[in-house]
């Protein structure tokens, strides 16, 4: 990737949906109608469209000569990438005020791009701030999927939301959502992410007010009211059904793992009631004084490791299952709008070719119409072969990291447990001998 502008890539996305390994890989050549946008009946719904002239047009793939020419496309092989944005967040503070308490967090950005003046920034930013940033980039790009933030309100279980604990997981939650947006070949180049990352006063920019609505957003507003789409092309159907299926897989785990901390939690708080009874006992008795002891000590060793592993799982497992639950969310929206664009495309396409009147090429406005549908759907797709990269990637990383603090727990445990083993043994022995 160049300092400059992103790199002009060949088109994203062209290798089928049902390529990537998922659940619901479908066999069938029919299209699945739309969840979200319903589909109509009668004769319309059943025959294929055309323009006056005769010539059939396939809405599910138009393809436009003009549509994607010279346009910004993304990266699959995130490995092949080269960075020149580097952005960290650290260093929470806490602010106090008559009329509000709150957070605030460092954000730290080194770059090369000639877009930015400086070479380093660092700015302090609040959640709100990360969130204004979010919505500019859901109004600016509507055709890419925007990482999530974490949620704004209280997680369950946190009561506290200015404890050390609540606010060290937002702030990794806030380093992961700027570190995914940077790392975008298209969201980082983006405007307003560069007013985050480098302005000292973002209440200047946000005091603008909210921008008027995008063509997109305007197209998406007039669907809705009106035209239902005829049916989700089936790649993006398959996206639809890998979502949900996933979305319930997340769910279940989920569940199970906050049973298991908690059942953890309930057998920590025996472990240290446990251990103290032998100690207490080891008073009264001479000859097993040490053996009891070593019980004690073992008992408590084995708590001290269920403890770690018990916060390794709310810190660091529980977080990543939260991340993607809402990442599909937004995935889920930005499949809602595509769907929107093409209901547009189609309504647009059928007013013309129920018209009386004779046409040698498509008028202007279904062009248009095409090319905004062709370019949604290359974004889309080089945005999911992405998303799909990237959880890749997170799981495998997640995954590996609890078998090796569920290995260290156990190994703990077995290495606490032999280490009275030699009292035990000791004890018949020095017992005989004191008989003798």
């Amino acid at each position: 990737m160049s300092a400059s502008t992103p790199k002009t890539l060949c088109t994203s996305g062209q290798q089928s949906i049902q390529d990537i390994c998922h659940p619901l890989s479908a066999e069938e050549s029919v299209r699945t109608p739309s969840p979200d946008v319903g589909n109509t009946t009668g004769s319309i719904g059943e025959k294929d469209l055309s323009l006056p002239n005769g010539t059939p047009v396939d809405t599910s793939s138009p393809a436009s000569s003009s549509s994607l020419l010279n346009r910004l496309q993304l990266d699959d092989d995130l490995d092949g990438e080269t960075r020149d944005l580097f952005v960290t967040v650290d260093d929470p503070k806490k602010h106090v005020s008559t009329m509000e308490t709150y957070i605030t967090y460092r954000v730290s950005t080194k770059t090369t791009r000639v877009e930015f003046d400086l070479p380093e920034y660092s700015v302090r930013r609040r959640y709100q701030d990360f969130d204004w940033l979010r919505i500019k980039l859901e109004e600016t790009q509507p055709t890419h999927l925007i990482p999530p933030l974490p949620e704004k309100f209280v997680m369950k279980g946190v009561v506290d939301r200015f404890s050390e604990e609540f606010v060290e997981t937002r702030r990794k939650a806030l380093d992961k959502f700027l570190k995914r947006v940077a790392d975008h070949p298209v969201l980082s180049f983006n405007e307003h992410f560069n007013v985050f990352l480098s302005a000292k006063d973002l209440n200047a920019y946000k005091k603008q007010g909210l921008a008027l609505l995008t063509k997109m957003g305007e197209s998406v507003k007039y669907v809705t009211g009106g035209y239902k789409l005829r049916g989700r092309p089936l790649e993006f159907a398959a996206m639809g059904d890998y979502l949900d299926v996933f979305t319930q897989k997340l769910g279940t785990i989920d569940r199970i793992a906050q049973r298991i901390i908690k059942e953890q939690s309930e057998y920590l708080v025996e472990l240290r009631e446990y251990g103290p009874v032998y100690s207490s006992w080891a008073g009264f008795e001479g000859p097993l004084q040490e053996p009891l002891e070593g019980v004690a000590g073992c008992v408590a060793n084995c708590a001290t490791a269920l403890d770690e592993l018990t916060e390794d799982m709310s810190d660091d497992f529980l977080p990543v299952l939260r991340e993607y639950v809402l990442y599909i969310e937004s995935m889920k929206t930005v499949l809602k709008k595509r769907d929107h664009v093409q209901a547009e495309y189609e309504a647009k396409l059928e007013a013309v070719a129920f018209r009386k009147e004779e046409r040698t090429a498509p008028p202007t406005d279904v062009e248009k119409c095409q090319d905004r549908v062709e370019c949604f759907n290359a974004d889309l797709k080089a945005d999911w072969d992405r998303w799909q990269n990237n959880k890749r990637q997170d799981f495998r990383q997640l995954l590996t990291g609890m078998a090796d603090r569920n290995i260290q727990y156990y190994e703990k445990c077995l290495a606490a447990w032999e280490s009275i083993v030699p009292l035990l043994q000791d004890r018949p022995g020095s017992t005989k001998t004191e008989t003798s």
